[in-house]
């Protein structure tokens, strides 16, 4: 009986997550408007639902024990029966809330308060106990505020703290979520339609014809295909479950390990999420934010995207040099045909008519519904085309229902972290601690902008542990974000330089998230995965730095082709040396001598003084001529001996 009834409240999860879905594209296209507390509401309201249901306390703590189970399902309808109320209460007072009038008698605190904490329940159900324990910190920092240093404020009631963590448009409700759930779920449901219409296969497999001549070219594929789908999914964990599933075996099989191969997966799913057009999503918060155009932002992330990719190919080039992992013969190398060039319209039509709304100034809700409406009505088109395929056009409405659903539990996740990072915000604003964050980060630079920023770079990994992109992205720039703009840093490059860190805390060991969803696919050790990803991805980790100190490669600040030029002749080289050095290959294993020298030299040619950058790029370039001079050298006398 209690199976049944757990079946039954699965398929309630799955159902309100396929409304949650509908609404986000209804809400984005040319209807007519959702009323701004009925969509908040709703959002919030779905999200609780589909987390209660899906990720219940019976699966968690249950077991196999019956009785357990059923004690924690009555737990769980409890939660759900008083979560529902208290959005009730949520519309009756929402009106006062724009007048700034709301009376909060005890039973309206306790209800506020009890909201508070099922939100933040439902993003430990998600994401584990990081973020929670920040929000039960915060409210107890909120309330108590007699503390040393520069962290210590006057103290607020309890009464204060729910009405602006719950009743007001600064908490659950605020800003961060008005944007979310009126722009970015609907791409997070676009990403689920098109992986339905069978576009990860086919991308694949165009990735894979175009590196399989280069040496680890099933990994380069996987990077490809990886940052295709990563910049429209906006969690690298989800990208490395989708993409994963086909790429790791296949790194695998090719001669890597199962670390480096779940290593590989890991970096290139997080890197999708700051490469354009769509950039998970964030570039249109981040638009929203700044106040600036989103073709300024995408413009902005394409050059350091471009290097961050540069150096994930050339670390697995390395790599590949290093195992004797030649490339792929010929005959196992796939022949695109025409059908195959067809079948890739399901991916390259939705990406086109997302980039053509966006350049025509509309809005990026609009982009959003206009990339779903071409992905389906592409996937059917190109079903209907196929004889093979017509035959099972009925199956098309079950697995377009299924993708919606799909989305619609993702959205429940971005939902339920965003709501519980209104909590922070709310309590941020109402502290100050921000102002105060940004001082000791200044009384620990003592003055130096490289000092400030090598802090805020350590801050940003640590709180982004454990978070999706857009939640982490959010509370580091909440917290963050000002430190380095009162250093008289452009909005744009400081909100870039966060997302830089927020993105690479998922493959940044202990937590690592993105390696951890990776381990267990790869059959690899999580911590192992981890540092094989830092490894692999920590050219990531100097490109913020590059944005701040050379703004010319955003194309769009302080823009100067000598600057410009400069710039791009030494990046190259230096990523080639700090991939090199990181694997231990070039054309042959490297000693460890030469490892750190090509390290030294490759941050040596990237400092400010002309001087030494003439001097890193000398020896650097040097470095390489040597190396190469050595190889071919005791190539010749192998072959002469032979």
């Amino acid at each position: 009986m209690l199976d049944k009834f757990e079946l039954f409240m699965r398929q309630i999860g799955l159902w309100v997550g396929f409304v949650l879905a509908a609404a986000a594209i209804y809400g984005a296209g040319p209807f007519p408007f959702i009323e701004q507390g009925i969509r908040l509401g709703g959002a919030i309201g779905s999200a609780v639902i589909i987390t209660l249901v899906l990720k219940p306390l019976a699966k968690e703590f249950g077991g196999d024990s019956h009785n357990k189970r059923l004690l924690l399902w009555i737990i769980d309808v409890a939660i759900l029966i008083g979560f529902l109320f208290t959005l009730f209460n949520f519309a009756e007072v929402y009106e006062s809330l724009w007048d700034g009038v709301v009376i909060l008698e005890a039973s309206t605190l306790a209800i506020g308060f009890f909201g508070t904490v099922v939100i933040i329940d439902m993003v430990r159900r998600n994401f584990g106990i990081i973020l929670p324990i920040i929000c039960i910190i915060m409210l107890i920092y909120a309330q108590f505020g007699d503390l040393p240093g520069i962290f210590g404020h006057r103290g607020f009631t309890f009464e204060e703290v729910v009405e602006v963590s719950w009743f007001s448009f600064g908490g659950v409700f605020g800003r961060p979520t008005d944007i979310v759930s009126s722009i970015v779920l609907v791409f997070i449901v676009f990403g689920a339609i098109l992986e339905a219409t069978g576009a990860t296969a086919i991308l694949l497999k165009m990735a894979t014809v175009a590196t399989a001549r280069i040496r680890g070219g099933t990994a380069h594929s996987a990077i490809v295909a990886s940052a295709m789908f990563g910049t429209i999914s906006g969690s690298p964990v989800a990208n490395v479950v989708g993409t994963g599933v086909f790429t790791i075996p296949m790194i695998k099989r090719q001669g890597f390990t199962n670390a480096f191969a779940g290593a590989v997966e890991a970096a290139a799913s997080s890197g999708g999420q700051f490469t354009p057009p769509i950039m998970a999503a964030v570039a249109f918060i981040m638009a929203e934010l700044i106040g600036v155009p989103y073709i300024q932002i995408a413009i902005a992330a394409a050059i350091p995207a471009f290097f961050y990719y540069f150096s994930l190919f050339a670390s697995v080039y390395a790599e590949a040099v290093r195992l004797g992992i030649e490339p792929l013969p010929e005959d196992q190398i796939p022949i695109l045909t025409k059908d195959d060039w067809v079948e890739a319209m399901r991916f390259i039509v939705p990406l086109v008519v997302v980039v053509t709304v966006l350049f025509a100034g509309r809005s990026a809700a609009m982009a959003g519904f206009s990339a779903i409406v071409a992905a389906i009505v592409t996937g059917v088109g190109i079903d209907i085309i196929s004889a093979e395929k017509r035959q099972h056009i009925s199956d098309y409405a079950k697995q377009l229902i299924d993708a919606l659903q799909k989305g619609g539990a993702q959205c429940a996740q971005i939902m339920v972290a965003v709501g519980s990072i209104g909590i922070v915000i709310a309590v941020v604003s109402l502290t100050g601690v921000a102002g105060n964050f940004g001082t000791l980060v200044a009384e620990l630079a003592e003055g130096s902008l490289f000092a400030a920023l090598a802090v805020t770079a350590l801050a940003c990994l640590v709180l982004g542990m454990g978070l999706p992109t857009l939640p982490a992205y959010l509370f580091i720039v909440l917290f963050v974000g000002p430190v380095i703009g009162e250093l008289g840093i452009e909005p744009l490059l400081v909100h870039m330089f966060v997302l830089y860190f927020g993105v690479l805390s998922n493959v940044t060991p202990p937590v690592a998230i993105a390696a951890y969803a990776a381990a267990p696919i790869a059959d690899s050790n999580p911590m192992t995965t981890g540092v094989n990803a830092i490894k692999i991805a920590v050219v990531g980790f100097i490109i913020p730095f590059i944005l701040i100190y050379y703004p010319s490669i955003s194309l769009v600040l302080h823009f100067d082709w000598t600057q410009f030029i400069w710039i791009m002749v030494r990046m190259p080289i230096a990523v080639w040396l700090i991939a090199t050095a990181f694997i231990g290959c070039d054309q042959v294993p490297l000693s460890f001598v030469e490892r750190v020298l090509r390290a030294i030299f490759a941050i040596v040619m990237l400092i400010v003084d002309p001087t030494m950058q003439i001097a890193g790029l000398g020896l650097g370039l040097g470095i390489i001529f040597i190396h190469r001079v050595k190889v071919r050298r005791k190539q010749a006398a192998s072959q002469a001996s032979g």
